[in-house]
């Protein structure tokens, strides 16, 4: 239980430390309002086509009388939707980051170098990272999809798909934005995705505790966008955590000046 709320902290300490550093937090919401607006629309196509496909997926209740036609077909509908609205929860972060690597790469080394005035580097180039960054969330998208198919079926059983499998779902979806989000710092560091995993999956309940709240919040309109900045700070400290670095900063200090360089440091590699 103590890994849960020191998860949670990481949230709220990543939030309060884009509140005191207003300059980052602006640069951070520049990608996540690219990818709102990509995802916005592709769930209102979504929510429009959701009955057309449940009734092409279904010939079989074309015949079923009223009311269980309805039944049915509207309880898949909403089905449809609710594993459409879990991949976006999860692939909405993969892909905010993925379009603003460069932004969040910076906001995550200014993060680093105020706990210890440095910051890892991987010492790749740019489009290897971007590459890299890609694979890995498609490989983490394949394992998504894998749990969403199976909470999917499991939500057509009588009173447990309707109240633990969308616990479940909660919890599967805030351990991968949790392993989405320290990806940022981790791969700096050269740690590799199974290794993330593996890291993660050790301390699971410090890993929900940071994402199932991100998680939950993710699904209102705009707040994703609002606190993904704070998210990218939040999970570098997570990731300090995860690799054992112990910094000495504050998080209540000022940020490096804007032109400041942050110069060399020391990669941790997993």
């Amino acid at each position: 239980m103590r890994d849960l709320g020191a998860g949670f902290g990481y949230f709220m300490k990543g939030q309060r430390w884009v509140a005191q550093h207003g300059r980052w937090w602006g640069f951070g919401l520049l990608p996540g309002l690219v990818t709102l607006v990509l995802y916005a629309g592709a769930l209102i196509g979504l929510g429009f086509g959701a009955d057309d496909l449940t009734a092409w997926a279904t010939p079989f209740a074309d015949g079923w009388g009223s009311p269980w036609q309805g039944l049915f077909r509207g309880f898949l509908t909403a089905l449809v939707f609710a594993f459409g609205l879990l991949l976006a929860v999860v692939t909405f972060t993969a892909a905010t980051l993925l379009i603003g690597q460069p932004f969040y790469e910076s906001l995550s080394e200014q993060v680093d170098i105020a706990e210890d005035g440095t910051a890892p580097e991987s010492g790749l180039p740019l489009w290897r990272e971007l590459l890299i960054s890609a694979v890995d969330s498609l490989s983490v998208l394949v394992r998504v999809a894998v749990y969403g198919v199976l909470l999917f079926g499991l939500g057509f059983i009588p009173v447990v798909g309707q109240t633990v499998v969308p616990v479940i779902g909660f919890c599967v979806s805030g351990f991968f934005l949790a392993e989405e989000l320290t990806a940022v710092a981790l791969q700096r560091r050269r740690v590799r995705l199974t290794e993330r995993l593996a890291l993660l999956r050790g301390r699971r309940t410090l890993a929900l505790g940071f994402g199932v709240p991100l998680a939950l919040l993710f699904l209102l309109p705009l707040v994703a966008v609002f606190l993904m900045p704070g998210a990218v700070a939040g999970a570098t400290l997570l990731a300090r955590d995860l690799v054992g670095e112990q910094g000495s900063g504050d998080l209540a200090k000022s940020a490096p000046a804007d032109g400041e360089v942050a110069n060399a440091a020391a990669s941790n590699g997993g």
